[in-house]
């Protein structure tokens, strides 16, 4: 644990030197078609003017990725999401689902947003949140990177470690965050109803017991939630449901439309503007569907030549839904598919269903990685580039020199960089665990992807 405390320190420290160097970024004129250019002025006119950490959201520049464009002969462009306060792609959602959430109002000032994540977007929501005078509840599953809950528990958000599950079991993380936003309704309608009571001089006996039982249930289950399996770890975090409740909402992110919406109106303008509408294609992985979905949208309404691919990573089934309509291959519906289907390291990817946000996605084709590969890219692209990416961006990059193999010289390929490798220290770029499942990078160059 010593030692995961001091990696978590160390990336909290190359976030901030991160941060900084994209202020100067920011403040610098761009010199070439993809750099950093004014907000969108579409996303403009539809985002009311933010202040405070939030406006620091979104925005991200544009990079050439040098070593895989001199190779392929290609302008291979990463959006470096990395570069959003919260560290990934998510804080866009995060900002559209609180704000959407608060407009309509199932979402109230000082209420809690809960969420089932394995990691980006429990961070961005916990980052967020506070911005708007909310908490935070996150169910996280216990084989996702041990820095990501040490995160999330540093920015004040509870954190609930379960062990993981199909997500048609009552508890798969999702399933437990949609409880917990419940359970918070039901105490502040309690305590609603104990207050008023109490003010209209009524006796307040029966229905201040009321709320205690509730708190004390409410305790109860999230602390000895069969969920939490042999773990031996309950949620931790500043959250107390005997505390003033202000309500629950549970974000939903698969299924929240707020998700697409995100990145059809601000991801994907700011990609049309920052390429000036000169690029040929566009690629990127799926979780729960909505970068791809709201950026393929965006592009293929501005201009239906540009091709939109699918980037699917091992034991996800959306790549055979993308190329034959269906999610399984022939073997697997026949009973020869591994029991854990998402045998693979790579967080944040891949999926066995089709959510709505994924529905909405506009695709040409789709591309499937393996484990290796997205090692071995993020090896290469630390060495060649100085760009220290995640699994899912390793992926998308191996995506994007596949599409530009396949398109040939001369074009422009954009693709997203999700997050960076601190918030996979201890799996991703632990050479141990690498060892340990055959995955030790052994390549020079991008050979790994002659195969």
């Amino acid at each position: 644990m010593a030692a995961a405390t001091a990696a978590g320190a160390a990336a909290a420290a190359a976030a901030v030197s991160l941060i900084a160097c994209y202020i100067i970024f920011r403040s610098s004129t761009p010199k070439v078609p993809w750099a950093r250019t004014a907000r969108p002025s579409r996303t403009s006119g539809r985002r009311t003017r933010r202040r405070g950490l939030v406006e620091a959201i979104g925005n991200t520049p544009l990079i050439r990725i040098n070593s895989l464009s001199d190779a392929t002969g290609c302008e291979i462009l990463g959006k470096a999401e990395f570069l959003n306060p919260g560290g990934s792609v998510k804080d866009r959602v995060a900002v559209k689902i609180i704000e959407e959430a608060l407009e309509s109002g199932d979402l109230s000032y000082g209420g809690t947003v809960t969420e089932g994540s394995a990691g980006s977007t429990a961070i961005s929501l916990a980052t967020v949140a506070p911005a708007y005078g909310c908490r935070c509840h996150v169910v996280i599953p216990d084989d996702a990177a041990i820095e990501k809950s040490q995160i999330i528990e540093a920015l004040g958000a509870t954190v609930e470690r379960v062990r993981p599950v199909s997500i048609t079991h009552r508890d798969h993380f999702v399933n437990i965050a949609r409880r917990r936003a419940l359970e918070a309704n039901k105490l502040a309608a309690a305590q609603r109803e104990s207050n008023e009571t109490q003010t209209n001089g009524l006796a307040h006996v029966n229905s201040r017991d009321k709320l205690e039982t509730m708190q004390r249930e409410s305790k109860k289950t999230q602390n000895n939630d069969p969920a939490h399996g042999s773990t031996g770890m309950p949620h931790r975090g500043k959250y107390d449901p005997s505390s003033d409740s202000k309500g629950g909402f549970f974000a939903d992110q698969f299924e929240n439309m707020a998700n697409y919406r995100a990145h059809y109106e601000w991801t994907g303008p700011e990609i049309w503007e920052q390429t000036k509408g000169s690029l040929h294609a566009f690629i990127a992985a799926a979780g729960t569907g909505g970068t791809i979905a709201g950026v393929s949208c965006y592009l293929k309404e501005k201009n239906r030549n540009i091709k939109c691919f699918l980037m699917d990573p091992p034991g996800s089934g959306l790549f055979n839904k993308v190329t034959r309509g269906v999610m399984y291959t022939k073997e697997e519906a026949e009973g020869k598919r591994l029991k854990n289907p998402f045998d693979t390291i790579t967080e944040g990817i891949g999926i066995n269903r089709v959510t709505r946000n994924f529905m909405m996605a506009e695709l040409d084709g789709a591309y499937r990685g393996t484990d290796r590969e997205a090692v071995e890219m993020s090896r290469f692209l630390l060495k060649n580039d100085g760009l220290f990416v995640g699994s899912s961006s390793a992926m998308n990059c191996v995506g994007a020199v596949r599409v530009a193999r396949d398109l040939g010289p001369g074009h422009t390929i954009v693709t997203i960089l999700c997050d960076s490798g601190m918030r996979h220290l201890s799996k991703f770029f632990n050479d141990q665990y690498l060892a340990d499942h055959g995955l030790t990078p052994t390549a020079t160059g991008l050979e790994f992807l002659d195969k």
